[in-house]
């Protein structure tokens, strides 16, 4: 589970809570009908923007950004140094049980085709392709999250708009004014909240994801490369660690000693 996600969202909804509290109550904060025109606006022009399936199917990509670990570049090298020297002391066929206890995919299905024979140019040509699909897919999750939090402040906007049309009907009454523009500013409010604070934040840690995903498999690719070219397990490993910033070299190192 990402604690920082689910801290950040948490932290930024009471924060915004205690600060009404302390200024004078959630109760003049709370309107429904202005919840729904921004919650309802937004995922109608979602809906528009993105097929029905792709939005119904945006919570599997939420379980991303709230559930899934971070993940150890660190991890994948040394697996495939430890391949490497498998290969290089038993012969690349030697690979095909060890991959049974890798937890990896697509790492499997590389070294699946290493081991059968296929040719280097075919193997990174397939690798590659799925890359590209992930990222694309990846791509379609954080575009709707994205969406969502352009479309929430401008729906906030219309319901503010509808809110003043209404106050400016009962001017004859001076003293529902000022209540009735609180009540109209209120959805832009919940449109910047929901904007800042839940689907801009979660578009944002998607795109980290598929970053940190992405990283993974070109040095899963390159890895692969490597093994079937037989090259020495301490080449391999230079190699892949220059995929990597000085920073996560350095971690990689304190963790080694």
């Amino acid at each position: 589970m990402d604690i920082g996600t689910i801290t950040g969202i948490v932290v930024g909804f009471v924060l915004i809570v205690s600060a009404i509290q302390i200024q004078g109550g959630l109760t003049f904060f709370i309107n429904v009908p202005s919840l729904m025109i921004v919650m309802g606006g937004t995922i109608a022009s979602t809906l528009v923007s993105f097929p029905v399936g792709r939005v119904v199917g945006v919570m599997n990509v939420v379980r991303n950004a709230f559930l899934q670990k971070n993940l150890d570049p660190n991890q994948t090298i040394d697996n495939l140094v430890a391949f490497a020297e498998k290969a290089r002391r038993e012969g690349i066929l030697s690979l095909e049980g060890a991959i049974e206890e890798v937890d990896d995919d697509y790492l499997k299905s590389g070294i699946r085709l290493a081991v059968d024979g296929v040719e280097p140019e075919l193997i990174k040509d397939i690798l590659d392709t799925e890359l590209a699909f992930i990222e694309d897919r990846h791509k379609i999750g954080q575009a709707i999250f994205s969406t969502m939090g352009s479309y929430a402040p401008a729906w906030g906007m219309i319901g503010t708009l509808i809110g003043l049309v209404l106050m400016l009907q009962q001017m004859e009454d001076p003293s529902s004014i000022g209540p009735a523009m609180a009540v109209a500013l209120l959805t832009t409010l919940y449109g910047a909240i929901m904007a800042n604070v839940v689907f801009l934040p979660i578009a944002g840690k998607l795109k980290n994801r598929t970053a940190e995903e992405i990283l993974i498999k070109e040095i899963t690719i390159e890895g692969i490369m490597s093994i079937q070219s037989g090259d020495n397990p301490r080449i391999v490993k230079q190699k892949l660690q220059a995929f990597l910033s000085p920073q996560m070299r350095t971690q990689e190192a304190e963790q080694a000693a």
